[in-house]
């Protein structure tokens, strides 16, 4: 299997890092919710339902930049080892990832990709696609 689902994985977090980026400069900004508003630093919104004003300070930049850096260092660990001249995996002929031994892509990666599962970009999975790896 080609490295795609990397591909796509990289674009989507490069994507929501930059959106972040945009959202405050300096991505040190932390949203808070005060009942039905939402302190932006940069302004408010308001009139939200007090949960949905949590919500959306719970998204804050900051947050969104340290879960991009957190999923970027899973996708790091998580590479490829592919079988052919590999004299580690002889016995099996499969692509394996790097850090677990499981089959590649392995599960990690399937569950990064799947939030982004309707996405037009998103590649043909075909571990994903035959539901061979749907949690119990």
């Amino acid at each position: 299997m080609s490295e795609d689902l990397v591909t796509f994985l990289h674009a989507r977090l490069d994507e929501e890092a930059d959106l972040a980026r945009l959202c405050d400069g300096d991505g040190r900004a932390e949203w808070t919710a005060h009942g039905h508003t939402v302190d932006l630093c940069q302004g408010e919104l308001s009139g939200l339902h007090p949960a949905i004003a949590l919500h959306v300070a719970l998204h804050d930049p900051a947050r969104i930049l340290r879960e991009v850096e957190a999923k970027r260092r899973v996708l790091a660990r998580h590479v490829l080892s592919p079988a052919t001249g590999d004299p580690e995996l002889p016995w099996d002929n499969r692509d394996d990832c790097q850090y677990d031994g499981e089959t590649w892509p392995c599960d990690d990666l399937l569950d990064l990709a799947s939030p982004y599962g309707d996405h037009p970009d998103y590649p043909d999975v075909p571990e994903m696609d035959s539901g061979l790896r749907d949690s119990p």
